[in-house]
């Protein structure tokens, strides 16, 4: 400090009688900072203890601004409330770190609660609690790592953790209600009314009239051919919705936004907001002596209603089982599509295709467009009665033995087809014009004539005009459809398909010799005990040299070796494996398809059999 500094400090600092602050001690006025050091180590004494009340002359001395003695006192309060600010700052940040990962929804009065709860516990448990430090590795931290990691302690870090809770939650409830949605009537079991789905959606305001539908019927091919649709209209621009089943590995594959599955949260948010009214129906038809919604219902309502909040423009909704009676038949679709039809779910459709045919067309509303794919002789009079009754424009897929010229011949076709890397190139014509050299990136002759179902009704959608090409290209492209014969693996090669009826595995044979050609080939089967196993097998049994049976995790499955005494009927015993798991049977099946004289790439495993075991193959080669 300079001389100058200190006598002006000296003189703000003299009493009224001439002296000045620390005269009764021996230290004189103006005295410099080791001057006053001195002095007060003298005043110590031998040991050099020093009096606390010199102690703030101590400190004005060793001052760097000069300060007096008040100034400095004023200092160091004003310090300390500035370390007491910060530190209810960090307890406050801990506080609200501690409530987001301990109680759900991050309540900190609970929080409260439970220190006071902690602080009026008078237990000495605490005391045999023997801590456990984490085993430290590696070389110590960096004095630069160590402010890193204090930095990221508190903003990174925090919101890691915040986030990770969240998650935790989040998962933890997705859990909970899956497991209330399963513990209803399963899918398969048929409850033949609509009131039920319809009294929920009154209630909640009828969402499923907010947005345009097209609605998905048929036996084989459904789940592909929404799929293209609703892609061909995301290229248009258009926000959409698809709800399809079964599921592959999620059960949100089921509601579909925008292409993509819905989240965790927006799933959890679609079942509590019609939860409540669902109860209530619930309630009231257990009272009337009836059931409550069925898995399928509780999905259905969730659907339309997640469609109407996200919100869509289009959704496209595919049917359950059957159509009269699914509880998607709420709808009031503008344009709805049968695929093929063929013998399924006859115990609740009935045994000929003229009762699966009437049933699949009851969705056809009033006044709508109606598309559909070359149907069996006996399914085309009960399509052709709902046609004139519901008065709609019908665009249907024109008969190989009809005359394109006729007046009422179909006005929908497959032109021409080639292979190409990755799928295929089609030409298709509908009634509104002709689409050249389309890429759509799916094997098998079924997939074009599904790709000219989807055309058809994305054009519906925009009055009956022609798509243009861009849209028609980008959404063609961007069509994926998994578990329908899906390469999993190479060298062998194994392919899943989620066949599980005659006239679905008649396509895929067709599909499989076209495009993979294959010398050798091993099917891992598994059925439905519901299926028509025999006609399943009887389908296999010229495509393939061998069938391994495995178990499915479902209880509607038909058991092993069960399986394999069909198998045996139809293949013969020397061409009938088993295995105990799914993973056995395709390890199985793949040294069987290489024990063959022929090189690796002309030998192949299939599984196939049903939808769920589609799914575990998928789930077992890590395909989500």
């Amino acid at each position: 400090m300079s001389s100058e500094r200190n006598r002006d400090a000296d003189q703000a600092g003299k009493t009224a009688d001439g002296s000045h602050p620390g005269a009764a001690f021996g230290i004189p006025a103006g005295a410099t900072g080791e001057e006053v050091i001195d002095a007060l180590l003298a005043a110590g004494g031998a040991n050099g203890d020093v009096d606390p009340e010199l102690l703030p002359y101590l400190e004005a001395a060793d001052s760097r601004d000069g300060q007096s003695i008040a100034e400095v006192r004023q200092a160091g309060r004003a310090d300390i409330e500035r370390e007491e600010e910060v530190e209810a700052e960090r307890l406050a940040a801990l506080r609200e770190l501690v409530a987001h990962n301990m109680i759900p929804g991050g309540d900190l009065a609970r929080l409260d609660e439970l220190l006071r709860e902690v602080d009026a516990d008078d237990s000495d448990d605490w005391n045999e609690w023997d801590s456990v430090l984490p085993e430290t590795t590696g070389p110590a931290a960096s004095a630069e790592e160590v402010e890193d990691a204090e930095e990221l302690d508190g903003g990174a870090h925090a919101a890691a953790l915040r986030e990770a809770h969240h998650r935790t939650t989040v998962a933890q409830r997705m859990r909970e209600v899956e497991a209330e949605i399963l513990s209803r009537a399963p899918e398969h079991t048929i409850q033949p009314s609509l009131e039920r789905v319809e009294a929920v959606l009154d209630i909640v305001g009828n969402p499923e009239r907010s947005y345009r539908v097209v609605h998905v019927s048929g036996t084989n091919g459904k789940t592909s051919t929404a799929r293209m649709i609703e892609r061909l209209a995301a290229a248009s621009g258009m926000r959409t919705g698809r709800f399809t089943s079964p599921h592959l590995a999620t059960i949100r594959e089921r509601i579909s936004l925008d292409g993509e599955p819905i989240t965790e949260e927006g799933f959890i948010a679609a079942w509590e907001d019609v939860a409540p009214y669902i109860a209530m129906v619930d309630e009231r038809s257990v009272a009337d002596g009836g059931p409550r919604l069925s898995f399928f219902e509780v999905l259905t309502v969730m659907a339309l209603a997640a469609f109407a909040d996200h919100p869509v423009d289009v959704a496209v909704v595919e049917v359950g089982l059957g159509g009269r009676w699914d509880s998607t038949n709420v709808v009031d679709s503008q344009v709805e599509v049968i695929t093929p039809i063929g013998r399924d779910h006859e115990r609740w459709l009935g045994s000929s295709i003229e009762h699966i045919a009437a049933e699949k067309a009851g969705i056809v509303k009033n006044g709508a467009t109606l598309v559909t794919a070359l149907q069996p002789e006996a399914a085309r009079a009960p399509i052709a009665a709902a046609v004139a009754e519901h008065q709609v424009v019908w665009r249907r897929e024109l008969d190989p033995e009809e005359d394109p010229e006729d007046p009422g011949a179909g006005d929908l076709a497959v032109v021409d087809r080639q292979l190409a890397v990755g799928g295929q190139l089609v030409t298709l014509r509908t009634a509104a014009a002709r689409y050249e050299d389309v890429f759509v990136p799916l094997h098998g002759e079924y997939q074009a004539h599904n790709a000219l179902l989807a055309l058809a009704a994305a054009e519906a959608l925009f009055g009956g005009r022609p798509l243009p090409p861009r849209i028609v290209e980008n959404g063609f492209a961007s069509v994926t459809s998994p578990g329908r014969l899906e390469v999993l693996r190479s060298s062998p090669t194994v392919l899943v398909d989620a066949g599980h009826n005659p006239h679905g595995i008649e396509a895929l044979a067709g599909a499989i010799e076209e495009v993979f050609g294959f010398q050798h080939l091993v099917a891992v089967v598994g059925i439905m005990a519901d299926k028509d196993v025999e006609g399943v097998l009887a389908g296999l049994e010229p495509l393939c040299d061998a069938v391994v049976c495995v178990p499915i995790d479902s209880p509607r499955a038909l058991g092993v070796d069960e399986l394999a005494e069909v198998a045996t009927e139809v293949f013969g015993a020397d061409r009938v494996h088993r295995a105990d798991t799914l993973a056995e049977g395709v390890e199985r099946a793949a040294t069987l398809s290489e024990g063959f004289d022929a090189p690796l790439t002309t030998s192949g495993v299939l599984v196939v059999g049903s939808v769920v075991l589609a799914a575990e193959a998928r789930a077992l080669f890590g395909r989500s």
